[in-house]
């Protein structure tokens, strides 16, 4: 059966959801082509109507992941009052981001993950973080240079990946919150 080109847009928007979401829960590496079907109801040959293989869906995932963050964040932006770069790095630095990867930033997700696969994944990868960065300098304050704003954008886009990191690994929920909270109050 044929499906019309509204449903086909659909079923695509909701591969590309999915496994942004389940690639920065458990990994590139994590999940099947197979159980990622069964988890959006279709099949595991419809797959290939949408992408060429698991690696073109890492790549339009990894954009994917992006816009939505950044979508996310302009939101946010919309009702902040005062320091738009402050409130950026606060929302970054939450217990709720560090405690549900599926939604929050590719970086932080998969940055390690990332540095492991192909030069094609690692290119996407390197434009979303290009992407993040220019979003980034946008919020700092109109009274820097262009230079000072990439090299502050830089500093804090780093640190706040960095910090995310470890305050998801570390096994202690003290440290954890910890780790966010200096971290947030250094990069003010």
């Amino acid at each position: 059966m044929r499906v019309s080109r509204e449903q086909a847009a659909e079923n695509r928007g909701k591969i590309l959801q999915a496994a942004a979401q389940l690639f920065r829960e458990k990994g590139f590496d994590g999940i099947g082509i197979a159980d990622l079907m069964k988890k959006v109801g279709l099949t595991h040959g419809g797959f290939y109507g949408h992408f060429t293989s698991k690696e073109d869906l890492m790549v339009q995932t990894c954009a994917y992941a992006v816009d939505e963050i950044l979508e996310q964040g302009q939101t946010a932006r919309t009702s902040v009052r005062g320091s738009k770069y402050k409130a950026f790095i606060a929302r970054y630095l939450s217990t709720e981001h560090r405690d549900n990867p599926g939604s929050g930033c590719l970086m932080a997700a998969l940055g390690a993950d990332a540095a492991r696969q192909s030069p094609v994944i690692k290119q996407a990868f390197t434009q979303g973080f290009n992407r993040l960065l220019n979003a980034l300098m946008s919020v700092l304050p109109a009274t820097k240079t262009e230079a000072a704003k990439r090299e502050q954008a830089l500093l804090t886009l780093a640190t706040l990946v960095g910090a995310q990191v470890i305050a998801r690994a570390v096994d202690d929920p003290k440290l954890s919150e910890e780790i966010l909270r200096v971290v947030n109050k250094n990069l003010h």
